[in-house]
């Protein structure tokens, strides 16, 4: 950091004078001339004074910043602080003897020129700020700082924020994500240019304009949003058709507001939305007025004395692969085109309330969340009417009911007993990023059987990782992810089915496993590429009775209408697994004060399998091709 003060050697008359724009009134002004460019100069002075107040803040904290730095390179600890307290003495003592008039030459601020002491990445690193001074604050009483502890300033969080992190992340070689990349925009990625001051509250703008197309050898009727569970089988004529499809409709736009509450305490809310929702009115027909999506809305408390953080609302699940520490909107989320991302790729985005605590100069992060339930049920071999499912021995399992007053009429939601729990641990040392989680789940529904309820509570959840490993540090790394245990395929972007029924009505969970690896390469600042294999596979329970055949992966279930057109036949075909390869990249052939442009193109290969039955074990393929155009006009 420099700091160069000026003093003016102009009178203080003529400074202002000067600063004001004023001119010389010739001898023949009027009074009512005269009276007017007085106006005109008192009102710019005070506008230059409310903006010298917001100086002064700036410059005491660089200050702070100069004073810290200077403890840490002349001594430890323990001789510190004496020689950090003196630097700042000196800066409020030398305040009165400077002027009112400030001009800030560089206001990109300092992010990151704490990265070695703090560990936070400089990729983002503005230039370092300029400031002339014809003046200095009012004398303040400065606290000293506090030697080895984060003190988030003006400059360092709030001027060019590096999403929130300079502060508060240890530097592992992975950084946060590049603002630009997919990655990125999909986790929620915050613009440079849209900031807006409020008071004491920052206004930041993000989002993006997108024009996505995709070209496939299957009509699935679903856009760039791949459902594979409606994936078509030879029976239906849309396996045998090409189809293409374009839509703006995945254009978001986001707006966090934050404020400082002190040094050490910041309070933010965040906001995100898109048009990838489909209502009943939706259709492509005439308006294609897709409804607007909440993505994103939640607030956080963050605190960089205690060290603790806390996010309530819906955001990204804790389970969600992250890039550092363990802090919203860094979410490590594949670059890829397609909008259900990849598959067995572990998320979800949902209600929560979560806190996080880190310790050791933040390298180890220790997560604990509640976060909304919601169970896929399936009920193959059942009548399933509004979530009322008859069973064979004559009894009847309700699993949900269908939304109603201000939720979707069509949807079944499930019934719940408890909040999903989720716990995280991460680490981050010097090289990479390394995470480990579990999740604990109570699918809950009632049987009546002979007029008599009875409730009934599974206990369900399992365990993953991740990791991310800088092969070559901000410019080539490799992602692995993978969560397995029982009941919790929801959790993965296939959507395979959490639980089905026993004889007796009671839920049983079902086996699941996802998992990702993939490489991400950053030639230049201009293009990213990437290359990604995902896979999700689900186990099977079930049972028999009377001739029927019930349950999930039902060997006595049929499939032998799968493999002809518009055969009468039944296809059952529940799902063993999902897999896809894909490989992309993105250019962003324009970038500046306009913010940036980008192109991407992606290739991507899926393949399903099914549990055999009756006519053999079916399965089905896709391969697709995806273009996209964005405008990031914050980035």
């Amino acid at each position: 950091m420099w700091i160069s003060v000026r003093t003016s050697p102009l009178p203080w008359r003529l400074s202002v004078l000067l600063l004001c724009g004023a001119t010389v009134a010739p001898a023949h002004a009027s009074a009512q001339d005269e009276a007017a460019q007085i106006d005109a100069m008192e009102s710019r002075i005070a506008r230059i004074q409310a903006q010298q107040l917001e100086l002064q803040k700036d410059l005491m904290a660089m200050r702070q910043e100069l004073a810290r730095h200077r403890a840490r390179l002349t001594g430890g600890h323990a001789g510190g602080t004496a020689a950090a307290r003196q630097p700042v003495r000196e800066a409020a003592s030398a305040a009165p003897h400077a002027s009112s008039a400030m001009k800030v030459t560089a206001p990109e601020s300092l992010a990151g020129i704490d990265s070695q002491d703090r560990g936070a990445p400089v990729a983002d690193a503005a230039p370092p700020a300029t400031v002339a001074a014809t003046s200095a604050p009012a004398p303040m009483d400065v606290p000293p700082p506090r030697i080895g502890f984060d003190e988030p300033t003006v400059a360092a969080v709030v001027g060019r924020r590096s999403e929130d992190m300079v502060n508060r992340i240890a530097d592992n070689n992975v950084g946060p994500h590049p603002r630009e990349t997919v990655g990125a925009q999909a986790a929620g990625a915050l613009g440079d240019h849209g900031v807006f001051h409020l008071g004491p509250v920052s206004i930041i703008l993000g989002g993006f304009f997108d024009t996505a197309a995709v070209l496939e050898n299957r009509h699935m009727a679903s856009g760039t949003f791949n459902y594979w569970q409606a994936m078509p089988f030879p029976n239906q004529s849309s396996f045998h058709e090409n189809n293409f499809e374009g839509s703006a409709r995945y254009s978001r736009f986001s707006l966090m507001a934050r404020g400082n509450v002190d040094a050490d305490t910041t309070i933010s809310g965040f906001v995100e939305t898109d048009f990838g929702a489909g209502a009943e009115t939706t259709n492509p027909y005439e308006s294609n007025a897709y409804v607007p999506r909440l993505r994103q809305a939640y607030l956080a408390y963050d605190n960089t004395r205690s060290d603790n953080h806390f996010l309530i609302g819906q955001a990204w699940s804790l389970l969600t692969p992250g890039r550092g520490g363990i802090i919203a909107r860094q979410e490590s989320l594949p670059e890829t085109i397609e909008s259900s991302m990849l598959a067995g790729q572990t998320w979800a985005r949902q209600w929560q309330a979560r806190v996080v605590h880190d310790m050791m100069h933040h390298r180890l992060w220790l997560g604990l969340s509640i976060e909304n339930p919601a169970t896929i049920y399936d009920t193959t071999g059942f009548a399933n009417a509004n979530g009322s499912v008859p069973l064979p021995n004559g009894g009847t399992a309700n699993v949900g009911a269908n939304g109603t007053g201000l939720t979707e009429f069509t949807t079944n939601y499930s019934d719940e007993i408890a909040p999903d729990v989720i716990g995280k641990v991460a680490w981050d040392p010097a090289w990479g990023h390394y995470e480990a989680e579990g999740v604990v789940r109570f699918p809950h529904d009632r049987v009546v059987v002979n007029g008599v309820g009875r409730n009934n509570t599974a206990i369900s959840g399992g365990g993953g990782g991740s990791a991310i490993l800088p092969v070559i540090p901000h410019k080539v790394e490799i992602r692995l992810a993978g969560l397995a245990g029982m009941g919790i395929g929801r959790y993965g972007s296939v959507l395979l089915p959490d639980v089905t029924l026993s004889s007796s009505g009671k839920p049983k969970p079902l086996p699941d496993a996802q998992g990702t690896a993939g490489i991400v390469a950053h030639p230049n600042s201009a293009i990213d590429v990437y290359g990604y294999y995902g896979m999700q596979r689900s186990g099977r329970s079930y049972f028999s009775a009377d001739g029927t055949a019930y349950g999930y992966g039902n060997p006595n279930a049929s499939n032998a209408g799968c493999e002809i057109e518009l055969s009468p036949l039944a296809c059952t075909a529940n799902i063993r697994s999902v897999q896809e390869f894909t490989i992309g990249a993105w250019w962003r052939f324009l970038k500046g004060r306009y913010g940036t442009v980008e192109a991407g193109t992606q290739l991507a290969y899926s393949r399903v399998e099914t549990w055999r039955g009756i006519g053999g074990a079916p399965s089905t393929s896709a391969s697709q091709i995806f273009f996209d155009f964005r405008y990031l006009p914050f980035q």
